[in-house]
Formats: C-alpha cells, sequence, structure tokens
C-alpha cells in the first residue's frame, strides 16, 4: 500500500480537522450511534507510526486472529521480522530487473504470506524493530538509505556485482530494525523462526488473496496490477457480489478478514467513519448548501456527523474508479466484526494500525458501500468462503 497514505495520511488524521465555524440551523444533527453485531477476537491495536508497513501491521493482525481462532492462544508476532525479510527479496528482485520494479517501503498482503512461508516468523519480543534511537516507528531515513543502495547497484560501477551486497544489505536493516535470531525460546522450548511457525496451529496453504475486476475473467486467478504486488502474487477474481458475499460468512463464522482498501477519499475521516456519501441526497439546510454543496454543520461535513444516504455501488462504477485512477491501492486494514447504525444500516468494524487514532481509539466503521467500492483486495481462510462460491473457485 502506498506509503503517503499509509504514512501520511494517518498523521492528518489523529484528531478531526477544524474549520471556520458555519451554522446551519436547517438541518437536524444526530450523532452516528453504533450496536455491535458481531465481533470477532482481534489483539491489541498497534501503531506503525513514521512507516510505510500498513500492508505489514493489518496482515499480521489477521495472522494473529487466525491463530486466536484455531487454538484459543494469542501471541503477538514481529511486524519487523516481515518487513526486514520483505526488502531483502525486494532488493533481489529489484536488482534483478535492473531497477524496473517499485522499490519502497510498501508491499501487499501476499508479501506477509510469502515471508511466513518463507522464512517463518518470531515473537514481537524477539524483533522489535527499535534499534534506532526512537520509541516508535520511524523509517524515513532507512528507506532512503535503501533505496540508495539498491540504486547504486543497478549503475554497476564495478563492471560486475561483487558478492558482498546481499551482506551489506542485510546488514543495514539489522542496524535500524535489529538481526533476525537464528533461534529463541518460548515458554522453554527452544524454536527457529521456521519451527515457530509450524507451532502456531494455522496452515498457510489456506489463505487465499480474492479480489473483483472487470478486466479479468470472474472465478479465474489474475495478478492484481498495483505497484505494491511486486511479487506478482495471483489473486481469485470474483464478481463483487460474491466478494461481499464473502466478507460475510467469513465475520459471522468467527473468521476475519485483511482488507486493502483506497482511503484517500473524503469520505474516510478522520471522525473514524468511512461512507460514500450521496451528495446529491444529503444537501440539507441552507439555500447555500443546497446550490453550491456546503452541507456542513458547524464546519464539518454532514456525513462526518450523521448517517447518510449513500452511493449504490455496483460493478460497472468499481472498475470506473480503478481504470481512471480514483481508486488506488493505498492502505491496509483489518476487518473483524459487524455493527448497525441508529437507522438499522450495517458497517463493517475495522481495525487500523495507527494507535489510538479517532473517537474509537483506533476502530473505523466503514459502510458497505464503501468495501464494495473502495476494496483492491482482502485475504482470507479459504474455509470461510460459502460452498457455492468456493465450488466455482475451484477452491
Amino acid at each position: 500500500m502506498k506509503k503517503i497514505i499509509c504514512l501520511s495520511f494517518a498523521l492528518a488524521l489523529l484528531s478531526i480537522p477544524s474549520f471556520a465555524q458555519k451554522k446551519d440551523k436547517g438541518t437536524k444533527i444526530e450523532p452516528y450511534k453504533f450496536e455491535t453485531i458481531i465481533e470477532n477476537p482481534i489483539t491489541s491495536i498497534k501503531n506503525q507510526a513514521s512507516s510505510g508497513t500498513c500492508w505489514c501491521f493489518s496482515g499480521i493482525s489477521f495472522f494473529e486472529s487466525e491463530i486466536m481462532r484455531a487454538t484459543g492462544e494469542e501471541c503477538d508476532l514481529s511486524e519487523m521480522f516481515v518487513v526486514s525479510n520483505a526488502y531483502y527479496d525486494k532488493a533481489l528482485k529489484y536488482v534483478r530487473m535492473h531497477g524496473h520494479l517499485n522499490f519502497g517501503p510498501g508491499s501487499s498482503f501476499s508479501d506477509v504470506l510469502t515471508v511466513l512461508e518463507t522464512y517463518g516468523i518470531v515473537p514481537e519480543s524477539e524483533m522489535k524493530g527499535l534499534n534506532y534511537g526512537t520509541t516508535q516507528h520511524m523509517h524515513f531515513e532507512m528507506d532512503e538509505i535503501l533505496k540508495g543502495i539498491v540504486s547504486a547497484l543497478i549503475k554497476n560501477p564495478n563492471q560486475k556485482l561483487s558478492k558482498a551486497w546481499k551482506t551489506g544489505f542485510r546488514d543495514m536493516t539489522a542496524a535500524y530494525l535489529g538481526k533476525i535470531p537464528e533461534t529463541f525460546t518460548v515458554n522453554e522450548k527452544k524454536y527457529t523462526p521456521k519451527s515457530y511457525m509450524e507451532s502456531l496451529g494455522i496452515d498457510l496453504n489456506d489463505y487465499v488473496d480474492i479480489s473483483s475486476w472487470t478486466h479479468h475473467p470472474f472465478y479465474e486467478t489474475m495478478v492484481i496490477e498495483v505497484p505494491d504486488n511486486w511479487r506478482g502474487r495471483t489473486a481469485h477474481n470474483v464478481p463483487l457480489d460474491d466478494m461481499i458475499a464473502i466478507i460475510d460468512n467469513a465475520i459471522d463464522n468467527g473468521y476475519t478478514v485483511a482488507w486493502a482498501s483506497d482511503v484517500s477519499e473524503d469520505g474516510f475521516t478522520g471522525a473514524g467513519i468511512a461512507v460514500v456519501p450521496d451528495v446529491t441526497k444529503t444537501i440539507q439546510g441552507s439555500d447555500e448548501a443546497r446550490w453550491i454543496g456546503s452541507a456542513e454543520v458547524n464546519g464539518r461535513p454532514l456525513y462526518t456527523q450523521t448517517p447518510c444516504p449513500e452511493l449504490e455501488i455496483t460493478q460497472e462504477l468499481r472498475q470506473e474508479g480503478f481504470d481512471d485512477y480514483s481508486t488506488t491501492d493505498d492502505h491496509g486494514m483489518h476487518i473483524y466484526g459487524k455493527a448497525k447504525d441508529q437507522n438499522g444500516t450495517e458497517y463493517y468494524m475495522v481495525k487500523n494500525s495507527w494507535g489510538d487514532a479517532g473517537p474509537y481509539n483506533g476502530v473505523w466503521y466503514v459502510s458497505k458501500s464503501y468495501v464494495r467500492y473502495k476494496t483492491t483486495d482482502i485475504v482470507v481462510n479459504k474455509n470461510a468462503i460459502p460452498a457455492e462460491i468456493r465450488d466455482k473457485m475451484r477452491l
């Protein structure tokens, strides 16, 4: 997911914006009131802080919930173990492709899965990734240095690459994120990263990536064409209604969902709400608001304060957003429950990785319309997919 959203937008949303006050006496405000329908277990909300690693925080959160679901045991896994190994793999591929690859802190859920499959995992206590003198993640310097290393390599100044650069790259990531443990002890038992992964009670073959686009055949696999999918891993392409049915079935049956989305929309707000307002139906109150669209009360958009009518999201509208760049792959989060507002409208409960930001302490209430419109992909346990859809996907 894009660094600019995972980081800069996160910082901007730490508080609800304050604008010049405009009183609109013609609009009655009834604040959002949410009632939880179902809430599946999640681990504590973390803070990616000044790093473009939303993909890892949300992906690890998803797998922590899967481990709890499967075993009843709570664990705290190291995000920076994944980041370090993913950066190394990305450097290898970037150099092999002579720089014709997206290189930076952003990535995708499939990267988390690949690292778990290839390298294993360690507990957070074994690799916190804060070796550079701060109490929260701050990756700007590291990101620039790592990009500098691979940029220098593809210039090939010695006319032949040495065997030293891979060790040098690993040493640089270790300087910032910590050395990757070869062995460690948990509950008096010795593990390697691979053996620890194998001990956690889940089968990594159970997890599938799913999306919904009309420029690929439905019920076939495809590569999602976003820069952060640098590994080129495939996803299953299903109709939009099926993708939503998969999310609903998962949540309703005790599973959770890793969710990648565009959060650069006005409807994704610092008020902990994400909606797709139908502005033709939300312009209320003053004559000025009706004619020039300033549907605000006390200087804030109406839809951030009270439930509003939303756009009807079709497969075609969703595809149009992807094709014209108004939908981009921005941010990874973790869907773990459902709630309804005072009008009975359902929302997904979403765990973010921005600490306790917003009025719901790190949780966002995201409308189904928003998920239909702006999802770029999801990862889910294949056993959470409805049987009839799973058959069509040949899983």
